[in-house]
């Protein structure tokens, strides 16, 4: 087992050097049983607001290709892979649990969860759109994405966000991950991928409207000014 602890600045913020980092630790630690943690009282807040906020649309296309490319690693990842929610799960960050065989929940009303693209004001990069819609059930997608809310492990689970709500997380998230990890590696593997088969495959009309309307729309006056309005608080 590879036990992958988030622990950046911002309650371990998806910026750059981050997204980075978590991809080259997986590198390190290729088909192993993977459980994914926070550190910093959080698992992570969401996107880096600070280097977003000052990226423009060269910056932001590259941004969004490697804010990409991590969720694609860890739901495509081989091996068993359970994300322990131990913090605030926002955004990027529920994303980032999602793309996780397996989300456990500590029991503390005070942790949220959910995913704010259209309050902030953002599109879902596409590969990330068809992952959400393959992960969250079909009956609360509405409300999901465009009630936009945070919600406590609970509710989240109600919502398909999370999966278990525990009161101690992490010795839960090991115990399941032991328990799958039991199982026959290729098995396992196949049946995953099965399940997967597509899911993150994006069309040439995905592909256009990245460039056309989601890294705009990321880029745009008006999502600069609301971020350096929520950074100046």
């Amino acid at each position: 087992m590879y036990e992958l602890v988030l622990d950046g600045p911002g309650k371990n913020a998806l910026g750059s050097d981050m997204l980075r980092s978590i991809r080259d630790r997986l590198d390190a630690h290729p088909g192993e049983p993977l459980l994914l943690r926070g550190e910093n009282g959080a698992f992570s807040a969401g996107v880096n607001l600070k280097e977003i906020a000052a990226l423009d649309d060269a910056g932001m296309r590259a941004y969004l290709e490697l804010l990409d490319e991590v969720p694609r690693r860890l739901f495509e990842w081989p091996a068993p892979t359970v994300a322990v929610v131990d913090g605030h799960a926002i955004a990027g960050g529920a994303i980032i649990a999602l793309a996780c065989d397996v989300r456990i929940a500590e029991d503390n009303p005070k942790l949220k969860i959910g995913l704010t693209e259209v309050a902030v004001g953002v599109l879902f990069p596409p590969m990330i759109w068809n992952m959400v819609n393959h992960r969250i059930p079909a009956h609360a997608l509405n409300r999901v994405l465009l009630g936009a809310a945070l919600v406590g492990p609970k509710k989240a689970a109600e919502l398909g966000l999370i999966d278990e709500v525990v009161t101690d997380a992490l010795a839960a998230g090991k115990k399941e991950l032991a328990r799958r990890s039991s199982f026959d590696g290729t098995v396992y593997r196949k049946t995953k991928a099965m399940l997967q088969d597509g899911v993150l495959d994006i069309d040439a009309a995905q592909g256009q409207a990245f460039a056309d309307e989601v890294v705009p729309a990321w880029t745009s006056p008006e999502l600069r000014a609301r971020l350096l309005k929520a950074l100046s608080r």
